[in-house]
């Protein structure tokens, strides 16, 4: 009986050891989730930039006409989306098409939340084309 007083130590250290490392792993589960969910959180806000900035170039392509407009704005900041700036590309190509002559605007809006080596950055790029005809 003498021999068996010390194994209750031994199992009470063993249990404490594996729930040590079992809140270890939690803490470390938490903390990669609650990042994961901050970056989905500015990826979305990026691309709701993105779209600000899309349908902002497409009213103004509408009512000028050319991509001189759009571009001499670019980048585009946004009051109610701290952080995030909107860089917009406009190009336009002509074509012949029969008697019309159609001219196509491509535009592209890329949002950027903070630089691209820390590790907040958020980005999301979204395109559109216009055909406008003569």
């Amino acid at each position: 009986m003498k021999r068996q007083t010390g194994f209750s130590l031994v199992m009470a250290v063993f249990i404490l050891v594996v729930l040590g490392l079992l809140a270890g792993y939690m803490a470390r589960m938490s903390s990669v989730q609650h990042a994961t969910v901050l970056h989905a959180l500015q990826s979305a806000r990026a691309y709701q930039a993105a779209r600000a900035g899309l349908g902002w170039s497409v009213a103004r392509l509408l009512n000028s006409g050319d991509c001189k407009a759009i571009i001499a704005q670019s980048p585009l900041s946004f009051e109610e989306m701290p952080g995030f700036t909107v860089s917009i590309r406009c190009s336009s190509r002509s074509f012949s098409e029969g008697e019309t002559k159609p001219v196509v605007y491509q535009l592209n809006a890329l949002s950027e939340y903070g630089s691209y080596q820390s590790p907040d950055y958020a980005a999301r790029e979204l395109a559109v084309s216009i055909v406008m005809g003569e």
